[in-house]
């Protein structure tokens, strides 16, 4: 990747979290709320053909914010609708992020076994 490519993945996904952290700031929207609202942004922009632009331009500055995650639920299951049919309604989102969710749960059930959480 040029570094222009790396450029403009810091600026996007930059940007992406300045406007979390102002909706957590600014907002009485709760960390959850946001995560939704990311997401299902991430997915109608997606539905629209409109974050798929920015994924070309930002790569993963656009991929890995949880806009990216409604983006590819979205992509996965337009690909696995017009491979499949109606199934892929069911199929494709699981399909194109069912690694993402794998690796979290992996990483976090890591994480407590072995740390010792303060709680």
């Amino acid at each position: 990747m040029e570094v222009q490519g790396y450029i403009f993945a810091f600026l996007i996904g930059g940007a992406i979290c300045v406007v979390g952290q102002l909706l957590m700031d600014l907002t009485p929207l709760t960390p959850a709320h946001i995560l939704v609202l990311f997401v299902v942004g991430g997915a109608i922009l997606s539905g629209l053909g409109l974050y798929q632009p920015l994924v070309n331009i930002a790569g993963a500055g656009a991929t890995i914010p949880l806009p990216g995650f409604g983006h590819s639920l979205v992509t996965g299951t337009i690909e696995d609708i017009n491979k499949m049919g109606f199934v892929g309604i069911f199929s494709g989102a699981l399909r194109a992020t069912a690694s993402g969710v794998m690796a979290a749960v992996v990483f976090g059930f890591l994480a407590a076994v072995i740390f010792n959480p303060k709680g």
